[in-house]
């Protein structure tokens, strides 16, 4: 009877080490916690939004992916250090529209995270080559847009708190959608709607609010105009008595400072909202940043 009992018992414990076992080899291979739902966004703007989408949603975590002062993801290439976050990301929260180029491979080497496209169903404006611009989020239309389409996405993806995301998206939208109304009441009335941008960020801003971008001093980040480009753009400026130029507070402003002295223009800064801190303060960031555009606006188009 004790050599039986011996026997169940040694079966019993060899039960618990396998299924331990199994359990610890499972987690180690998914590097994600099942009692909680991890996001990574791609950069700073699709923090902004997601960080408002999942506030005060327990077990929800949410990480941006590059570091909050990179920028536009212009030619972006992946870190070790970024794959480490993918790897525990139950989802990813992409702008979208081109931006991300590196999307395809982080798909593929991680097939169960869940891509969000925030910019799904908006409609693209093209350059002159017929290359479609990413810079949606700079219009508060399509910001509005973005951030319902992360809500409804996130919420296929995890169902459990899909109810949470969309009231949370019904507060966000309904802040966005007073910045807008101020910012068409300050921008509507302007008198001149001539501006000269620092690069490709603002089409979709300027399509919102009916400014005119007469030229672009920079096509991307870094790549320096020609003399002859700085005097084509300089000409323009003249003829079409464009009174402000807009630089970035991203980037240097060397040629912008160039063509205001050569122009009689003055130069401003406003800002895309790609760069900031990553803390508590970032689920307002956008609507700061607008605001703070709408005083540059009032000053330079007077």
């Amino acid at each position: 009877m004790r050599k039986k009992l011996l026997q169940i018992c040694t079966l019993g414990l060899l039960g618990v080490i396998a299924l331990t076992g199994c359990g610890t080899e499972k987690a180690g291979n998914t590097g994600k916690d099942n009692d909680s739902f991890k996001i990574v966004t791609s950069f700073y703007p699709m923090y902004i939004a997601t960080v408002n989408i999942t506030k005060g949603i327990d077990g929800v975590e949410v990480v941006n992916m590059t570091k909050p002062q990179t920028g536009c993801l212009h030619d972006y290439q992946l870190t070790p250090e970024d794959m480490k976050k993918l790897e525990k990301a139950n989802a990813l929260v992409a702008n979208g529209a081109g931006m991300e180029a590196f999307l395809d491979k982080a798909a593929k080497q991680q097939k169960a995270m869940k891509i969000i496209d925030a910019s799904n169903g908006i409609a693209l404006l093209q350059d002159d080559a017929g290359e479609e611009n990413p810079h949606v989020w700079v219009s508060v239309t399509d910001a509005i847009a973005q951030a319902k389409n992360i809500a409804e996405q996130l919420g296929l993806a995890d169902p459990k708190h899909a109810e949470a995301y969309q009231k949370n998206a019904k507060v966000y939208v309904a802040k966005l959608e007073e910045l807008k109304k101020e910012m068409h009441g300050v921008i509507d009335p302007l008198p001149n709607k001539n501006i000269v941008t620092f690069h490709e960020a603002f089409p979709y801003f300027a399509k919102e609010f009916n400014l005119h971008i007469a030229a672009v001093i920079e096509r991307e980040p870094g790549s320096q105009p020609t003399p002859q480009e700085i005097e084509q753009t300089v000409e323009k400026i003249k003829q079409l008595k464009v009174k402000a130029l807009f630089a970035e507070p991203q980037y240097p402003a060397d040629a912008a400072r160039t063509i205001a002295q050569e122009s009689g223009a003055k130069v401003y800064s406003l800002d895309p909202v790609v760069t900031g801190d990553a803390n508590e303060s970032a689920a307002d960031a956008y609507i700061t940043a607008m605001k703070k555009n709408v005083e540059v606006l009032r000053e330079a188009l007077q």
